[in-house]
C-alpha cells in the first residue's frame, strides 16, 4: 500500500473525526487551503525575475542564496520579515512596525543585507506578494537579484516555510507582532542553536525529540515584549 493510499483513506474521513484524533496541519487545520484561482491576484509586480532564471542550488553546497517571506499579526496591521539562508539555515526575522509596506520593507532587507559579508549576499527569492514591489532598489543597493517563486508554489521556498511554520510556535496566528526586535532575535537565536540532522548537528547521545522544538510563546512573554521597558535584554527574555 503506497502512502498516498494512506492519506487519502485518512482525509476521506469527516472534518470532526479528524479533529477529534488529533489529525491536524501544523497550521491547526484539518485541511489545507486551495489557491485562488489565477484572476484573483493583483497586478503583477513590474520587472519581476522568475525563479527559473536563478542559477541552480539544489545542492546548497555554497552559502549566500536566501529565501524569505512575511509573517502576518492580527487584524493584518503588523508583521515581520523572515529571512533564511539555504545552506546553513541559519534564520533572521526583522520587525516591520510599518506592515507590508513595500518600501518600508525594502528599507528594512538593505539594512540587513549590507551587515553580511558580500560572499552572503548572492540571491534572495520571495513569493509573489505586493511587499517586495521594490525589489529592484533592493538589487541596487545590495547587489542581490531578487527572484521570484512561481503562484501557489510555496514548495520553491520550501525551507523558509518550513521554518515559519516554527516561528509561529512563538507567534500564533492572531498575535500581534511586537515591533521590538530583541524579542524577534530572541527566537532567531532559539531557532538557529536547535539542533538538525541534515546539517549533521546531532550526535548520537543527543538524538531528536521533542524538546529539540521551539517552546510555543507564553502569556508572561507577551506582556514582558509589549513593554519594552521592564526587558532591557534578551537576559530578561530567558528569565521570565
Amino acid at each position: 500500500m503506497s502512502h498516498e493510499a494512506i492519506y487519502r483513506f485518512i482525509y476521506a474521513l469527516p472534518k470532526g473525526d479528524l479533529a477529534k484524533h488529533g489529525v491536524l496541519l501544523r497550521s491547526k487545520r484539518t485541511r489545507r487551503r486551495r489557491p485562488r484561482p489565477a484572476g484573483e491576484r493583483g497586478a503583477p509586480i513590474v520587472g519581476m525575475r522568475s525563479i527559473d532564471a536563478r542559477e541552480d542550488v539544489a545542492d546548497r553546497r555554497v552559502p549566500g542564496h536566501w529565501e524569505g517571506d512575511l509573517i502576518i499579526g492580527a487584524h493584518g496591521k503588523t508583521a515581520a520579515a523572515t529571512l533564511v539562508e539555504r545552506t546553513t539555515r541559519f534564520t533572521v526575522i526583522l520587525a516591520l512596525p510599518e506592515g507590508k509596506d513595500s518600501t518600508a520593507l525594502a528599507d528594512t532587507l538593505i539594512e540587513n543585507a549590507n551587515e553580511l559579508p558580500a560572499m552572503m549576499r548572492k540571491t534572495l527569492t520571495w513569493d509573489q506578494g505586493s511587499e517586495m514591489a521594490k525589489h529592484a532598489a533592493l538589487t541596487l543597493a545590495t547587489a542581490m537579484p531578487v527572484y521570484f517563486a512561481h503562484a501557489h508554489s510555496p514548495w520553491q521556498r520550501g525551507t523558509n516555510e518550513n521554518t515559519n511554520g516554527l516561528i509561529r510556535e512563538y507567534l500564533p496566528k492572531g498575535t500581534v507582532i511586537t515591533d521590538h526586535q530583541p524579542y524577534l532575535t530572541a527566537i532567531a537565536e532559539e531557532l538557529n542553536e536547535r539542533p538538525r540532522a541534515s546539517l549533521g548537528l546531532l550526535t548520537p547521545e543527543k538524538p531528536p525529540n521533542a524538546s529539540s522544538l521551539p517552546p510555543r510563546l507564553d502569556t508572561a512573554t507577551t506582556r514582558c515584549y509589549e513593554d519594552v521597558d521592564t526587558c532591557s535584554s534578551v537576559s530578561d527574555l530567558e528569565r521570565t
